[in-house]
């Protein structure tokens, strides 16, 4: 098991594949275990590099917040121990936060964004109806009865039970503290790139499923309009996990993309 020290904190990663690297970054609450889906696909013809955000996973979890900065400058750590300069990379929910944040605070290490359920944050962001936010929240339950309360609004009606079940039954394994969990939530809350995102140069894929209930398609929206050139896809039958939702439409466009922007000769 490989960690690197960053920031009074030891981050878990590891790579699969051979190829350009893509650095993969997840959302709040879930460790990089979560990629099981998308990982075995892309590390077929990418380096894939995925890392546990502090607070979660095998990774450290200090005491918080955990501001976005930080666990941006905990993807470069990986990067930097790794010994890659550069990568891909693809952020959903928070991991879509850090990874915009990276985008602005490491433009020449972004070789191409891939932006998945995620918000701007800011006043500017499409909220989530209130019932949402408070299970988000963790308001009057625990971090597990939070964690079965959001089943409803973060998957396709349509979507098979199984594959609902295979998701559970990773996440069950890795439970975050409820330290841990805080010290993310608060990150999110305390941060906001809609007034900066406009800076950012790499070319972008904004994805994001049509009946996301956590982090609605607005968001998608907003973000696509503000980063110059970017393009946005709107997934049918898919909410917030639309990796589950929609498996093979979500890989046809994310293979697309990257094959559409290959990596550059550049040091790796």
């Amino acid at each position: 098991m490989a960690f690197v020290e960053n920031e009074k904190a030891n981050i878990y990663w590891d790579e699969q594949g051979q190829g350009a690297p893509v650095l993969l970054i997840m959302g709040l609450g879930y460790p990089s275990s979560l990629w099981h889906r998308t990982r075995p696909m892309l590390s077929q013809r990418y380096r894939t590099i995925a890392f546990d955000n502090r607070g979660v996973g095998l990774s450290d979890a200090p005491a918080g917040p955990y501001s976005i900065a930080t666990m941006a400058s905990d993807a470069a750590a990986v990067l930097d121990a790794a010994g890659v300069s550069g990568a891909h990379v693809f952020g959903v929910s928070m991991g879509g936060m850090i990874a915009q944040e990276f985008a602005l605070q490491y433009p020449t290490r972004t070789r191409s964004l891939i932006l998945g359920c995620t918000s701007p944050g800011g006043p500017s962001a499409v909220r989530a109806e209130s019932k949402v936010a408070d299970i988000l929240m963790v308001r009057g339950m625990t971090l597990q009865q939070a964690r079965e309360a959001i089943l409803p609004y973060i998957y396709d009606a349509a979507t098979p039970q199984e594959k609902i079940e295979e998701d559970l039954s990773l996440r069950r394994r890795w439970l975050p503290s409820m330290e841990g969990y805080t010290a993310q939530l608060q990150g999110i809350l305390a941060w906001e790139a809609y007034s900066r995102i406009a800076q950012i140069t790499a070319p972008t894929l904004v994805i994001h499923g049509k009946s996301d209930e956590l982090v609605p398609p607005g968001n998608g929206e907003l973000i696509a309009e503000r980063i110059p050139g970017a393009r946005l896809v709107l997934l049918e039958h898919a909410s917030h996990l639309f990796l589950t939702d929609q498996t093979q439409a979500a890989h046809k466009e994310i293979l697309l993309f990257l094959s559409s922007h290959p990596y550059s000769n550049r040091s790796s």
